[in-house]
């Protein structure tokens, strides 16, 4: 299994599986500065929102590392803005200012404003996030393959694998879980344009650990449901309304819709991290839009005629009411959400 990202102690510093690359090329790229997590971010070499949180947690101890500040409050300004850099780099997934929080809370109760214990308390946080994210995805691929029946056939899309993650994965893991249970499961990957991290990434990961694997392009899941060959769909998410809505990567929505007429169930697999009760609903989670080349373009070679109006948001948010279930590291929560979801937090 690829790491997306692992921590090295002696240099102090966060190497980061360029996803940007695969699956052609295996390159890891050393951050040692926190704006090279800001930078790794935004390009992609690590995405993912369990990912690009624990990645961000690391980037602010990088940043407490080299603040110089004569008090706790100096201190705490400059961290703070560090954090805001950080927190800027994606704005829909929850779980990167869910991480940053956490450090900055952590760095509010410490009863010190000695810079090396400070620093200190920083890492370990990161670290705890790293490791706590990992055993909650093995719990929810726990809590989830109970929904895969023996030779059962599963549709996700994009990927939220172990490359998605600190490790193991959230919709993937369910996956890799319902395998270690014994049971022969079989996996259709969408491409998932315009980037296609279902086709460099879940492909390679299902293939890495022979678990069967089906390439298709995104416009082919409707009929690919409609000759029976899919009983489940399981997707990952970047933020989930106080009422379930759930925002995930581009083309989710249109799933979901096709799922619940072809009588599907459709699973969606996220940490507690990843819900936002502060949201009412999934009208007020912001989509990001990204650059118009990544529609236009492929390899650097144009695809579109030069200068063609172009809209590229990277999620879309399916309604509440097409989520069969959301399986999470603290357990599986049903409808109604807006009930449910509150008892797990």
């Amino acid at each position: 299994m690829l790491e997306a990202m692992r921590w090295l102690p002696n240099e102090e510093c966060l190497e980061l599986l360029d996803q940007t690359r695969l699956p052609a090329e295996i390159t890891y790229v050393k951050c040692c500065e926190y704006r090279d997590i800001v930078s790794a971010i935004k390009r992609l070499a690590v995405r993912g929102a369990p990912a690009i949180g624990t990645a961000a947690a690391y980037g602010l101890v990088m940043a407490a590392r080299n603040i110089s500040a004569k008090s706790k409050k100096e201190y705490s300004y400059q961290l703070r803005g560090a954090a805001r850099e950080l927190a800027a780099t994606r704005p829909t997934a929850v779980n990167l200012s869910w991480a940053l929080d956490r450090l900055l809370q952590k760095f509010d109760d410490a009863d010190t404003d000695n810079h090396g214990e400070l620093y200190g308390l920083l890492l370990e946080e990161a670290h705890a996030i790293y490791r706590e994210d990992i055993s909650g995805n093995r719990r929810m691929g726990n809590y989830g393959q109970g929904f895969i029946p023996q030779g059962g056939s599963v549709l996700t899309h994009c990927n939220a694998g172990a490359l998605a993650t600190a490790g193991y994965g959230t919709a993937l893991g369910v996956i890799r879980a319902a395998r270690e249970a014994g049971k022969n499961v079989s996996v259709y990957a969408c491409e998932t344009r315009p980037l296609l991290q279902g086709a460099r990434l879940t492909a390679l990961e299902m293939m890495q650990e022979n678990i069967p694997v089906t390439l298709i392009t995104d416009n082919m899941a409707g009929f690919l449901m409609a000759k029976g060959k899919v009983d489940l769909v399981i997707v990952g998410a970047d933020r989930i309304s106080a009422n379930g809505d759930v925002a995930n990567k581009i083309g989710t929505y249109g799933l979901a819709v096709m799922a619940k007429a072809h009588n599907i169930p459709f699973y969606v697999a996220a940490p507690v991290s990843t819900v936002d009760l502060k949201l009412a609903s999934g009208d007020e989670i912001p989509i990001e839009e990204r650059d118009h080349t990544e529609v236009t373009h492929h390899g650097g070679r144009l695809l579109a005629p030069a200068g063609v109006n172009v809209w590229n948001p990277a999620f879309d948010v399916t309604p509440h009411n097409l989520i069969t279930a959301i399986i999470t590291d603290k357990g599986v929560v049903w409808p109604p959400y807006k009930e449910n979801l509150k008892k797990i937090i």
